[in-house]
């Protein structure tokens, strides 16, 4: 296949227990990549075997490897990969060989040519358990549902970013599955390509049915974040507006009753609602004043990153 572009290529690969998949893993990128210029980024999300080792015995000089001060999760140490990658395409994948690297040169041929700043895969013929199928096509089909936007496979970690839409993604928590949402909210054109799927080569699936709580979870708090977390009064001030206005005219009906008709409203349950709907309201839109101001001075003045680097090797020397 041609070399369709000269622009540095950033692999990054989180890393966690994969002592047995990561020699060959890195031989399988390089022959995807032959003709290009590109560098892998390996981030050990301290791995309590020996994988350190085994990618610094390599002392391949296109391997960089960061090593996390403690276990962060896949998320952060994609994030610690994609803060680290210096390349103007960003490719993520998984380091238990599921994802084939030969994928690798057609997804860029969309990338470059067509202008896409996200390709991501639809994994062909899943060479998983149900254990691992269930929650993704829940969580597939939540993100359909809930946010209209087409993606047949959240779940596949093989995807190519422009480094403008990578750099902008601002993961944490758990929220790698739903890394193409986040792109997609960054304003992301995306294309979907089929891609080959294998079984894992060695270690242990770290996953289970636990993930259809997590995914349901973080889905909710990312859609909660993504649409309000700019601008909390929208949400609050909105909330407390309409108790405000519900409260008053509890209370509207109740001035009538009491000054129309006569009648006495003092041991009204009624009463105590509307007073409690305009206190209530008052605090909700108070409550997204005040995080109005917290969230501007968190934009003015964070600066430092969810996750810490304990060392970071460059062809197994440290840099």
């Amino acid at each position: 296949m041609d070399i369709v572009t000269p622009s540095l290529l950033s692999v990054v690969v989180p890393l966690y227990n994969e002592e047995d998949n990561v020699v060959l893993l890195t031989q399988k990128i390089h022959e995807s990549l032959i003709g290009y210029n590109y560098q892998i980024i390996y981030i050990d999300d301290f791995s309590t075997d020996n994988t350190k080792k085994v990618v610094k015995a390599m002392e391949d000089g296109k391997v960089h490897l960061i090593e996390l001060k403690k276990n962060y999760g896949q998320s952060l140490a994609l994030a610690a990969g994609i803060d680290y990658a210096e390349g103007e395409y960003i490719i993520t994948m998984d380091g238990d060989l599921q994802n084939d690297p030969s994928d690798i040169p057609q997804m860029l041929t969309h990338a470059v040519n067509e202008d896409y700043d996200l390709v991501t895969g639809i994994r062909q013929k899943r060479k998983d358990s149900l254990v691992k199928k269930i929650p993704s096509k829940i969580a597939n089909y939540l993100v359909r549902r809930v946010t209209k936007l087409d993606i047949k496979d959240n779940g596949c970690a093989l995807k190519i970013f422009t480094r403008d839409i990578a750099k902008d993604l601002n993961l944490y928590g758990e929220m790698h599955r739903f890394i193409t949402l986040l792109a997609h909210l960054e304003g992301a054109q995306i294309k979907q390509v089929p891609v080959k799927h294998h079984a894992r080569h060695a270690g242990v699936s770290k996953y289970g049915l636990e993930r259809v709580f997590k995914v349901v979870a973080d889905m909710m708090l990312l859609l909660f974040i993504r649409k309000y977390f700019q601008r909390p009064i929208h949400l609050f001030g909105i909330f407390g507006f309409l108790l405000i206005i519900l409260g008053v005219l509890i209370n509207i009906y109740l001035l009538i009753v009491k000054f129309g008709l006569g009648e006495d409203i003092g041991n009204r349950p009624l009463l105590t609602f509307g007073l409690m709907f305009i206190l209530g309201g008052i605090q909700l839109f108070t409550i997204g004043i005040v995080m109005e101001l917290l969230i501007r001075t968190y934009y003015e003045s964070q600066k430092k990153r969810p996750y810490r680097i304990k060392k970071v090797s460059i062809g197994g020397k440290s840099s």
